[in-house]
Parts: C-alpha cells; structure tokens; sequence
C-alpha cells in the first residue's frame, strides 16, 4: 500500500491533513493551493460520489492537479486502493507521475503489460492508451483486484471504436471511479467517449455533457491562463504545376481550396523565404521578451513531419546563433529531451504534433504554427501550450500563415465546444489518433502531388489578432513598422495590450496616409484586363477586412453575403464589373 494510502484520513475546506502512522515515515507533501475552479469541482465530487465525472478545462487550468487532488482524498477516505493513470503519450504519462510525487502519491510510469504487476511502494500506475489497448484483459484484471480509480487524461482519444475505445471501456468498466479528464472534449467522428454522459441538444443530437467545464474565456477572465497575441502572415506563395504552368497567390485571399493548400504548404518550405522571415521575426519577438522581464521566455515551433522539423531547427540556429531542441516521436530520448528544456533557460524547441497536446512547458511565450493541421482540436491543444501562466501581465505571442481557416480559430479561441454525435454534413473539425501517427511520418513531399514544385514565397506581417479582434495593415517583414509590433511589451495587463495595439494601428495608417500624400502622383499607364481584375481584388479584400474588424464577421461570411447582395460566382472567377459592383456595395455599408 502507497504512502497516501497509509496516511489517516482528515481535510479541511482548502486542503487534506495527512499524518504518518510512524515516525520514521517521510512527512507527506504540503497540499496545493486550488484555484477557485478546481476547489468548484472539488465540491461537486466530495458530495455527489459519481462513479463517472467528465471536468473540461481549457488547456493549462490545472486538469492535472484537480485530478491528483481527487486522487489524494479517495485514497484516504479508502474508497479506492490504487490509481490508474491513463494518458495519450509515453512523455505525458512520466509527467503525471512527477506531478504525483510532488502531491504525495506514488506512481509508477515505468509499468509495462509484460509486468503485469508493481511494487506495493507505488499508490498506482500510468499507462498510455495505447499500453491499455495492446492488452485490455489485463488491464480489466487489474482493475477488478483491487478497488480502483482510473484518471483518463485527454479522454477524446478514448473515442477511437476501433482500437483505444473499446480497449478503455473493457479494461476499467469494473472501475469503483472513473475521472475523466480534458481541454478539448469534441471529436470529428460519431464514435461515443468511454464513461462520458451524452444528452440530446435542442436540435435532438446526443452532446458531450461535461460535469464540470471551465473554458478559456473564463480562465483569461480570472488570470489563470496567459492572453495570446497572434501575429498572422501573408505573402505571395509561387508554385509550378506538372503541367509546366506557374501561379501566384496571397496567402489570405478567397482561393480554392487546392489554391490554399498549394500557398500553405509552399510558405511553409524549409528552402524558400517565407519560413526563414517569420523564424527570424519569431526569434526577434523572443529576445524583446526575454530583455523586457521574462528572461527565460521560451520558443516552440509546431512543424508538420520529421524532416521539415529538422530543417527549421538549422534555420534557427542561423537566426538566434543557438542550437534548438529537436523533439522527435521517435527519439526514445524524446521525454528527456522535453524535460531537459523545460528545466533549462535554452531559446527554441522544435518538434512535431507530439508536443502539441498535454506538454507543460510554463515557459513557453513565443510559438510558430508551422503546420497545415486546420482542426479545431489540434488547433486548441497546440496554443494551449503557450498560455500557462507564471505571473500577472504575461502574454503569449503565436505566429501563424494568415489563412482564412486559422484567422478564424484564432479569433474564435474563446469559443466552447462539445462532442455531438450524429450531427449531419460535419466538418472535419476532429482529429483522429491515427493522424499523429501519420504525421510523425517521414514523408517524401514528391510522392503526396506528383510534379508539383514550389518556387517560393515571401513572407508580411498582414494583421494582428487579439482578443477576437483584428489590428494593423500589411507591413513587409523587416519593415520599421513590423518592429513596432514585434516589440509590443510581454507584460501587460490586457486592456493596456488592446489600448496599445490601437495606438498601433492609428500610427500605421496615418503613416501610410502621410507617404500617399507626400508621394509624386505615378505616371497615369493603361491597365490590362488581369492587371484591373487583380487591382479590385485587392481593393475588395482590404475593404473586407476592415469590416471585418468592424463587425466581427469572418471573411468567408462577409464575402457569401456580398454574394448574396450582388449575385454572381466566386471573387476567383467574378469580372470586373462584379467586382466593381461588389466594392460599391461594401462601401455603402
């Protein structure tokens, strides 16, 4: 039996009084302070002794420590006899039991299937879900020896009927509790979560019914979470088809969506211009905090595959004259690596999805979204890591491609969202297990689109998104004005930050208006046709997106509704006189 488990029961209100039963025992560790949410969800558990409890809350808000918290007062009230923590990564399940050690419980993250058991020092074990799906009976064994409370760490995994789900719901149906836990409770798929209560919405669909949920705005509101300014980049993406025919197109602009996927992925090579001015802006940003009163400020950067990770890391070391920490999925070092950064004052990280969900690196402050995952779940979890707080004032800074799907997450971070089984016509806003391991996949990017070769991309600061809003105009990369917003103080309370990104924007657009006026009229030239139609484009997505910061509305919703006015086919194939039309009418609004 654990060290927990042999202390006497007794809590007050705020925290467990444990006292060892001989005197040569190790005091147990000094409970931590709940934040106020944490002793909320407490209390819900303490009085209504579920055998199911789903708490969501937002990535960073302490999941973990409510959870050992739980953990802590059903061990002393005897109501179990041993924990199972059950977590997405072999990293996540090591950090678990280190949390665990510095609450006074005792787990062991080495326990293998080929085990089968474990010391009686340990209060429990952790185990990956891919540990528990390998070998459910086993694990079912376990769990019905000895009473058991199972703690489900990011439990959306758990709804993979394929493999981890069923494995989860064989292996600890004769749980005495189950916890469940996670920041990001929806799925893109209709496969039902293990131990999570579904109940019909107003539109008759089974949601996710969270037992306690605390999401993002809630935390910003009560100083739990860092705020997160986005810095969003556009530039023009070049690319050659096998065909032998080159195109152009701007990153943020309406394109197809082959359109978009081909500027995303060019912006983001390695050898072309795009990466190397946003890595190098980045690391600008990290140094402007570290000098201005965060001086361990760390820098993470989110790549798609192996090899691109890799080749970022080469072009950080150029930038900032430090060799980044690379974190591969499979480097058995990895964890190690991981820990050994988080510990350290060291610049950059570099790794793929694997360090996107559950990793708690405090602090992290800059991060670059170097990959085309667009899901709102991948998109949640990777920011998630960013906004840890350590003190009052602290903002997170995340540089990401200016597409239309991220702007919209980003401005949308506060949004909520649950689980809904049979929803018709669903957007793939999920991400499936198997999609990590796809994407820890060396790939040769020849084999994905035979023939298609990027010719580059250059990289500009197009506007930046906090708060739900939108500030500032295209700057180029390196220009004076990209400074001013690269050098936005890392410590400010948030009405200062929106107060002093509307300095900002007005300083921009008086200087821009300034230079207009001072500048020689150019020499009137006739236009061609694509030279008139690229001219009203342009007009027309900056008239766009100021009404986007007007009203809030996205820009995919802003030009339906212009359709819908004017009439006529998509801004890529509309002529000029819809276009012309089109401009008028955005005006008169």
């Amino acid at each position: 039996m654990g060290a927990f488990a042999r202390q006497a029961r007794g809590r007050s209100s705020d925290h467990l009084v444990a006292q060892p039963d001989i005197a040569t025992e190790a005091p147990p560790a000094p409970p931590q302070t709940l934040r106020a949410w944490q002793r909320r969800a407490l209390l819900k558990y303490i009085t209504g002794k579920p055998q199911d409890f789903l708490a969501v809350a937002t990535p960073g808000a302490g999941k973990t420590t409510f959870g050992l918290r739980v953990a802590s007062e059903l061990l002393a009230d005897r109501v179990v006899e041993q924990i199972v923590i059950v977590a997405p990564t072999e990293h996540l399940k090591h950090q678990w039991a280190s949390s665990a050690a510095r609450a006074g419980i005792s787990i062991n993250s080495n326990f293998t299937n080929a085990d089968g058991a474990t010391s009686s020092d340990y209060d429990g074990v952790a185990v990956t879900y891919a540990q528990v799906a390998a070998h459910p009976t086993l694990h079912t064994v376990r769990t019905e020896r000895r009473k058991t409370l199972v703690i489900l760490d990011e439990v959306h995994h758990a709804g993979d009927a394929k493999s981890w789900g069923e494995a989860v719901r064989e292996a600890f149906k004769p749980a005495v509790r189950r916890l469940c836990l996670t920041g990001t409770p929806f799925r893109s798929d209709d496969s039902p979560i293990p131990f999570v209560n579904y109940v019909p919405d107003a539109a008759g669909f089974l949601t996710s019914a969270a037992d306690h949920s605390y999401g993002y705005s809630d935390a910003l509101r009560d100083g739990v979470v860092r705020p997160v300014i986005f810095m969003a980049y556009s530039g023009e993406a070049r690319w050659r088809t096998s065909a032998g025919d080159e195109f152009a197109a701007r990153l943020g602009e309406p394109l197809t969506q082959e359109q978009t996927a081909r500027a995303w992925r060019t912006a983001l090579d390695p050898k072309g211009e795009w990466m190397p001015s946003v890595l190098a802006a980045a690391d600008r940003r990290l140094t402007l905090k570290r000098e201005g009163g965060i001086p361990d400020a760390g820098g993470l950067v989110i790549a798609t595959d192996q090899t691109v990770a890799r080749a970022y890391a080469k072009i950080l070391h150029a930038v900032s004259g430090e060799e980044p920490t690379v974190v591969l999925s499979d480097d058995p070092k990895a964890s190690g690596r991981i820990k050994e950064f988080a510990d350290g004052t060291s610049r950059w990280m570099v790794a793929v999805r694997m360090v996107s969900e559950g990793v708690d690196v405090p602090r992290l402050s800059v991060g670059v979204y170097a990959t085309s995952s667009s899901t709102p779940l991948f998109f949640a979890q990777a920011v998630g890591r960013f906004v840890r707080v350590r003190k009052q004032g602290e903002t997170a800074s995340v540089f990401l491609p200016s597409v239309p799907v991220l702007l919209d997450l980003a401005s949308q971070l506060e949004a909520e969202r649950d689980h809904v089984l049979g929803k018709p016509h669903r957007e793939k806003d999920g991400w499936d297990d198997e999609l990590l391991a796809d994407a820890n996949r060396e790939k040769n990017e020849g084999e994905i689109e035979p023939g298609f070769t990027m010719l580059g991309a250059d990289a500009e600061l197009d506007q930046v998104i906090y708060d739900g809003s939108s500030y500032g105009t295209a700057t180029v990369a390196g220009s004076e004005e990209e400074e001013d917003y690269l050098g936005l103080p890392g410590l400010l309370e948030p009405d200062q930050m929106r107060e002093l990104l509307r300095q900002r924007q007005a300083q921009q657009m008086a200087s821009a208006k300034k230079r207009k006026a001072e500048a020689p009229p150019p020499p009137p030239k006739p236009q061609s046709t694509q030279e008139r139609i690229a001219a009203l484009r342009k007009e027309l997505n900056t008239l766009v997106s100021l009404y986007n910061r007007r009203t809030g509305k996205t820009h995919g919703e802003i030009h339906a509704k212009l359709r819908s006015y004017c009439g006529g086919p998509p801004v890529a194939m509309a002529t000029l006189e819809q276009l012309e039309e089109r401009v008028a009418t955005i005006r008169s609004w």
